[in-house]
C-alpha cells in the first residue's frame, strides 16, 4: 500500500487536479493507493468567515456560500464534463447540508466549537467527493472511504486528539478488504467515540495521512505540496533558498514547530514511532526530488538544516524582585496560561529568576494579560511582581540543524550577523540538544533577518550587498557601469552580490528590491518618482535590505547632513563628497563615533585622490604605531592638469574650460581653483592623522585675483580669468624663468596646515608630475628621509568612480 496526501494547492484547480490524477495513475500501476486530500484551496477559510458572518447575523453569509458553491460546480464541470447529472445531484445535497448548517448558525446566532467543526468538514468531504467521482469517470478502479468513519477521537472540538487503538483496528480492518486499486479520503476530519464530527487542527490532512500510513505500516509516506520539499527557508521571503534532500524526523518537527508551512507538526509522531520516511513531493513538478524525512540524516556536510520564522507574536515578561528564590512562580504561570489554553511558543528565563519571558500568539495575549494579572493579583497589589509586559508586532526565527551541536561559534555567528544588519534582539531560547537557536525580533525586520542569516550559513558565503546611488552624473554613470560589468566577477571571485536597488538624482529617484536591471536603468527614471533626501532614505528603511550602502556622488551639503541618519539606521555610508569630513571637526566625530556605535562603515577614501589608497595607507601607517611628522602633496589633479596645460602659447580660460568639460573639476570650478578643495583635503589627511583642526586654522595662499575672487557666478568667474590674463602669464613666466613648473602643493607639519601655488624646482618629486595625477609624500618615524609615496591620477570620473567601487568592496569584504 502507498499512502500519498496532496494539498489545498494540488486540488484547488481543476489543472491541478489533473496533475493528482496522472500521479494517481503512475504508483496504481504498481500498487494500491490511498489518497488523502485537503479542501480545495481557500475553502476552509471561506467556510470560517461565512460561519462568523452568520453568527453576526450578517446576510452577506450567502454570497461566500455561493462562492463556495460556484467553485466546486466549476471544479466538477471541468473534470466531467458529460454524463455528470447524477454526480451535480450529489453534490448539490452536499452543499444543500452545508447551506442548512450556515442558516442554523444564523437563526441561533451561535457558533460553537462543535458546530465550528461540523460546518469546516465539508471543504475535505467535497473535494474528495469529486476527485473520487473523476477517477470512477476515467474508469480508475476507485472508491471513496469517510475518514470519520475511520478516526476516532475525544471530543476536543476544533482540535481533537486521536484514539489510536481503536483507530488503528479500524483502519486496519478496512483495508485488509478493499478491492480498489485507489481509495480517496477526505483528510483532517474524524468523529468522537461519541459520533460527533470533530477535526484535527488546521493542517491536520498531514496528520490523516500519518495516522493511515502507520496504522498500515507503509514504507513511505509521500506529502504533495507546491513546492519542492523543505526548503531552506521559505522561498517567497528568501529567493536563494533551496530544498533539503533529506532532513531527520527531529530538524523536521523543529521547523514545522517554527513555522515552516510544508508540514504540519503533528504529522511526524505517528511515523516517527515506526520510522516510517516522509517523502514531500510537488504537485505541480513531480519530477524534482523533493525531501526525505527519516531517521537518517545524511545532509552530513551543512552546518544547520533550516531556517524559519512564526509572525504575529507577543512577548510577555513576568518579572520582579519578590520572584527571586521563592519557588512556584513557573508553575502558578503556566497553569494559568494552561487553564485558558493558550499555547506557549518559547520560553526564556534569567538565571537570577528575576524575569520569566515567554512568546504567544498575539491573538491570546489580551487574555493571557488578563488572566496573569488576575492570577498574580495579591503579588502586585504588594509591589513583589510588576503587572505583566506585553509587546507586540514580533516574530520568532529559529535556525535548526542536527549538526550544529558539533560546531562551535554557531550562536555568535548568527546573532554577530543580525547585529551587523541593525537587528535586535529582544529573547533567545536554545535547548540543550543545541538543535535550535531561536530568537524574537521585530516582525518588520524577519525579512532581513531571514536573507542574512541564510546568506550566512547556506549561500557558499556569498554576501549580497545592495547599495543606493545618489547623483548619477558623470562618476555615479561610471560607478553604475563598473558594477554591471564586473558583476559576475566578483560573485566569482570575491563571493560578494553586489546589487544596485535605488538611484537617484536631484529631481527622480527609482527602486527595485529585487535589484535594477542595469542594461537599461536610465529609461526607468521617465517613470520615476519625485526625488527628495528624506524620501529616499526612508524608502531604504521601508525596504530594509541587509547589508544597506548609501553613496553619495554629490557635491550637495544637504545630502551630507543625511549621513548621520544613514548611519543611526546601520545603513553604511561610501561618500565621495568631502564636504562633511571637511565640516566642523564635532560633525567629523560624530560621524566617527556613529560608525563605530552602530558598527557600520563609513568610507570616503574619494575624498582625497580620487582612486588613490591615500587615506587607506594613512590609516595603516597610524593604525601600526607609525608617527607621520609631515606630509607634502599635490592633492589637486584638477590645478595639476590645469597647470601641466597652461603656458604662455594658450590662455588660462581655455584651460578651465578644457578641466571642467573633461570632469576634472567640480561643476564650480572656484571651489578648485580658489584652493579651498585642497585645504579640505589636507585637512581630512590632518584629522585621519589624530588632528582636530577647523578649515579656518588652515593657510591657504590663493593665486587668483581680488576680482576673481569676488565674482558672484560661474559664468562671471570665467569673465574675471579673461580680463586677468596677465596675471596668469606672470605666474608662469616668473617660474619658467627659474626653470621651475608650477604646482599647487598642500603641507602639513607640526600641527598645521597650509596650501598655496608654489614654483617647484627641477629634481623636486613633484616636478614632473604629469596630467591630472596626484601624489602624496608621507614622512614619518619610520619613513624619515626616503617618504612613502603614493602617486597616481588623482582626478577623472573613471577613477573616483573605481575608488568609490573599491569602498563598496572593502565593505563587503570586511
Amino acid at each position: 500500500m502507498q499512502v500519498l496526501k496532496f494539498g489545498g494547492t494540488s486540488v484547488g484547480s481543476s489543472k491541478n487536479i489533473n496533475k493528482v490524477i496522472s500521479i494517481l495513475e503512475n504508483y496504481s500501476k504498481n500498487a494500491k493507493v490511498t489518497c488523502v486530500v485537503s479542501a480545495v484551496g481557500g475553502i476552509t477559510d471561506k467556510l470560517l468567515k461565512a460561519g462568523n458572518l452568520a453568527k453576526l447575523n450578517d446576510k452577506s453569509y450567502k454570497a461566500d456560500y455561493e462562492a463556495i458553491k460556484t467553485k466546486h460546480f466549476e471544479i466538477l464541470e471541468a473534470l466531467i464534463p458529460n454524463d455528470n447529472n447524477d454526480i451535480k445531484k450529489t453534490l448539490e445535497e452536499k452543499l444543500k447540508d452545508l447551506k442548512n448548517v450556515l442558516e442554523g448558525v444564523f437563526l441561533v446566532s451561535e457558533l460553537s466549537p462543535q458546530t465550528s467543526d461540523r460546518l469546516v468538514s465539508y471543504g475535505e468531504l467535497l473535494s474528495s467527493f469529486i476527485i473520487a467521482e473523476t477517477l470512477k469517470s476515467r474508469n480508475f478502479n476507485a472508491a471513496r472511504k469517510n475518514t470519520q468513519q475511520l478516526i476516532v477521537t475525544n471530543s476536543n472540538f476544533n482540535n481533537a486528539e486521536v484514539k489510536f487503538k481503536p483507530t488503528n483496528v479500524n483502519i486496519s480492518t478496512y483495508f485488509s478488504e478493499v478491492t480498489q486499486d485507489i481509495t480517496v479520503l477526505p483528510g483532517f476530519i474524524s468523529k468522537s467515540d461519541q459520533g460527533e464530527i470533530t477535526t484535527l487542527g488546521r493542517g491536520g490532512s498531514d496528520y490523516t495521512a500519518a495516522i493511515i500510513s502507520a496504522a498500515l505500516n507503509v514504507d513511505t509516506l509521500e506529502i504533495w505540496t507546491d513546492v519542492s520539499g523543505m526548503y531552506t527557508a521559505n522561498p517567497k521571503l528568501v529567493k536563494q533558498a533551496f530544498p533539503v534532500e533529506r532532513i531527520s524526523y527531529q530538524e523536521a518537527m523543529e521547523l514545522s514547530h517554527f513555522g515552516a508551512k510544508v508540514l504540519y507538526p503533528p504529522t511526524v509522531q505517528p511515523v516517527l514511532d515506526l520510522n516510517i520516511p516522509i517523502h514531500i513531493k510537488n504537485t505541480l513538478k513531480p519530477e524534482d526530488k523533493g525531501t526525505i524525512i527519516s531517521s537518517e540524516n545524511n545532509n552530513k556536510t551543512s552546518i544547520a538544516t533550516g531556517i524559519t520564522n512564526i509572525n504575529n507574536i507577543a512577548l510577555l515578561t513576568l518579572q520582579g524582585n519578590g520572584m527571586i528564590g521563592i519557588p512556584g512562580f513557573s508553575k502558578r504561570l503556566f497553569e494559568t496560561l494552561s487553564q485558558e489554553k493558550i499555547n506557549i511558543i518559547l520560553i526564556t528565563q534569567a538565571s537570577s529568576e528575576h524575569t520569566i519571558c515567554f512568546g504567544i500568539l498575539e491573538n491570546d495575549a489580551i487574555k493571557a494579560e488578563t488572566a496573569i494579572n488576575l492570577a498574580f493579583e495579591y503579588e502586585i497589589s504588594k509591589h513583589k511582581i510588576d503587572p505583566i509586559i506585553v509587546e507586540m508586532k514580533l516574530s520568532i526565527i529559529a535556525l535548526v540543524g542536527d549538526n550544529m551541536k558539533n560546531h562551535q561559534g554557531i550562536s555568535g555567528k548568527m546573532f554577530s550577523v543580525l547585529g551587523k544588519n541593525n537587528i535586535n534582539i529582544r529573547a533567545i531560547a536554545q535547548g540543550a540538544s543545541e538543535r535550535n537557536i531561536s530568537a524574537v525580533i521585530s516582525e518588520k525586520d524577519v525579512k532581513k533577518a531571514l536573507n542574512t542569516i541564510h546568506e550566512r550559513f547556506f549561500e557558499d558565503n556569498v554576501k549580497q550587498l545592495n547599495v543606493f546611488i545618489t547623483g548619477i552624473g558623470n562618476v555615479g554613470e561610471k560607478l553604475i557601469d563598473q558594477i554591471h560589468q564586473q558583476n559576475n566577477y566578483l560573485k566569482k571571485n570575491l563571493k560578494l552580490d553586489v546589487r544596485i536597488v535605488g538611484l537617484a538624482n536631484s529631481k527622480k529617484m527609482i527602486f527595485d528590491s529585487e535589484g535594477i536591471n542595469l542594461d537599461n536603468w536610465a529609461s526607468k527614471f521617465h517613470y520615476a518618482d519625485k526625488s527628495s533626501l528624506n524620501g529616499f532614505l526612508d524608502k531604504i528603511k521601508e525596504l530594509n535590505l541587509r547589508n544597506s550602502i548609501f553613496v553619495d556622488v554629490t557635491a550637495n551639503d544637504a545630502v551630507s547632513k543625511m549621513y548621520e541618519h544613514y548611519l543611526r539606521n546601520s545603513i553604511a555610508v561610501v561618500a565621495c563628497s568631502k564636504i562633511a569630513c571637511s565640516s566642523t571637526y564635532s560633525n567629523y566625530k560624530l560621524l566617527q563615533d556613529l560608525s563605530l556605535k552602530f558598527n557600520t562603515a563609513f568610507l570616503y577614501e574619494t575624498n582625497v585622490g580620487a582612486g588613490l589608497p591615500i587615506i587607506n595607507t594613512l590609516n595603516n601607517l597610524v593604525t601600526s604605531g607609525d608617527k607621520v611628522t609631515s606630509i607634502q602633496a599635490v592633492l589637486s589633479g584638477s590645478l595639476n592638469f590645469v597647470f601641466n596645460n597652461f603656458s604662455d602659447r594658450t590662455n588660462f580660460h581655455d584651460i578651465v574650460k578644457r578641466a571642467q568639460f573633461e570632469g576634472y573639476t567640480e561643476p564650480d570650478p572656484r571651489i578648485d581653483l580658489s584652493g579651498i578643495d585642497v585645504a579640505r583635503k589636507i585637512l581630512i589627511l590632518a584629522r585621519e592623522n589624530g588632528g582636530t583642526m577647523e578649515i579656518e586654522s588652515i593657510e591657504n595662499d590663493s593665486f587668483l585675483t581680488q576680482a576673481n575672487l569676488e565674482s558672484d557666478t560661474v559664468d562671471d568667474f570665467y569673465k574675471t580669468l579673461k580680463t586677468e590674463e596677465a596675471h596668469f602669464q606672470k605666474l608662469y613666466a616668473d617660474a619658467k624663468a627659474k626653470n621651475c613648473q608650477l604646482k599647487y602643493v598642500a603641507e602639513f607639519k607640526n600641527g598645521k596646515a597650509k596650501v598655496g601655488l608654489r614654483e617647484i624646482p627641477e629634481g623636486h618629486s613633484f616636478y614632473n608630475l604629469e596630467g591630472k595625477d596626484n601624489i602624496v609624500m608621507f614622512y614619518t618615524e619610520r619613513y624619515p628621509d626616503q617618504p612613502l609615496i603614493v602617486k597616481g591620477a588623482g582626478a577623472g570620473a573613471d577613477v573616483t568612480a573605481s575608488g568609490l567601487f573599491a569602498d563598496i568592496i572593502k565593505i563587503g569584504n570586511k
